[in-house]
């Protein structure tokens, strides 16, 4: 029998051929990434980031994302978006722009699950709360590369490589441009993300909103109709808008049309006022903004409670302690803490 050739090739180093041969010229390839912090023998099958994105779905980090507020603070209906399914819908917007444009899905789609990792409980009003009452001040977006970086894995943290957590990073926009021409990412694939995540959201928390009857369709102006009479047309429109803009460019930056452009920011302008800091949110701020007070005060004289639930590098800083533990809460184990330690508990009688 004739001798069969047997390759040295892995299956991750195939993977890296066929992105070399497939992807477009300005894709980030898995064999060109600027590596991570710590020096790691490659893996036999899956690509450098292919193990961030699985590194990331496996963290205790993501799946507290399931019970932390998107919009409203505790919902009882079962339809209301969270932080894990507005990750899950930004990711799945970002892999089909990445796909279409031939860009690294891998690395699209691991920004986008890491994302968020590092939001408060309470959604944006704990933010604005931690923000206010940390003397360093607070940021989800950075708190989610201090996950990613030092508080995952018993402090060890993932070790992801330098362009999932650039995309994680750089990934916000707040009332800011999506398109400012600074601070959107090394990578066209970290720039998806950014884009994604307004296109998820401006969507998502619109229909929220309408489905809590916080709004009702005859509120919305007519302009944002323009862009479709529903979340899944206007999704695809933006999405489409965003494909065809950046291939007639040739594919060296993430752009939208000037239209589809005014749409987003006057929906995201519309949803500010009227949801994000409008006057039922502002009344649920009040009691977030009491609970998460309190428990930042009641730790602060008591971190030794929690010393052994963040990493060593932060002992002797109080501060540092409990903002890490408290951004790390979800809500309902926000509220029953507070339910513990500041309300009458029955007596269990034998």
């Amino acid at each position: 029998m004739p001798k069969t050739n047997k390759t040295t090739e892995t299956i991750r180093e195939q993977t890296e051929m066929i992105e070399e041969q497939t992807l477009h010229p300005n894709a980030c390839l898995s064999s060109e990434s600027r590596g991570r912090q710590k020096n790691e023998r490659p893996d036999q099958i899956r690509t450098c980031f292919q193990r961030d994105r699985d590194r990331i779905i496996h963290s205790k980090a993501f799946r507290r994302l399931k019970h932390k507020t998107q919009v409203f603070l505790a919902p009882k209906g079962d339809h209301y978006r969270t932080r894990l399914t507005h990750t899950l819908e930004v990711s799945q917007i970002a892999r089909t722009i990445a796909r279409a444009l031939r860009l690294n899905e891998d690395l699209t789609e691991a920004a986008a699950l890491g994302h968020d990792l590092g939001h408060t409980p309470f959604g944006h009003a704990g933010e604005d709360i931690l923000r206010e009452i940390y003397p360093g001040g607070f940021d989800h977006y950075k708190q989610s590369l201090r996950v990613v970086d030092v508080l995952a894995r018993n402090g060890r943290g993932l070790n992801l490589t330098f362009e999932v957590r650039d995309g994680i990073l750089k990934h916000s926009k707040g009332k800011g441009r999506i398109f400012s021409g600074r601070g959107e990412g090394e990578t066209l694939e970290g720039q998806i993300v950014r884009v994604s995540d307004i296109i998820a959201y401006v969507n998502h928390d619109l229909d929220d909103a309408m489905r809590a009857g916080v709004l009702k369709r005859s509120d919305i102006p007519y302009e944002f109709f323009k862009a479709g009479s529903t979340q899944a047309k206007r999704i695809d429109t933006m999405v489409k808008d965003v494909i065809y803009k950046s291939r007639a460019s040739g594919v060296k930056d993430i752009k939208m049309s000037s239209d589809i452009k005014k749409i987003t920011y006057a929906l995201r302008d519309f949803l500010y006022e009227n949801i994000y800091e409008g006057d039922i949110t502002k009344q649920e701020f009040k009691k977030a903004k009491k609970i998460l007070l309190d428990l930042y005060d009641y730790y602060i004289r008591h971190t030794d409670e929690i010393v052994g639930e963040i990493p060593g590098e932060t002992i002797g800083d109080r501060e540092r302690i409990v903002c890490d533990f408290i951004a790390g809460m979800t809500d309902r184990f926000a509220l029953r803490t507070y339910e513990k330690l500041f309300l009458p508990q029955p007596w269990t009688v034998y």
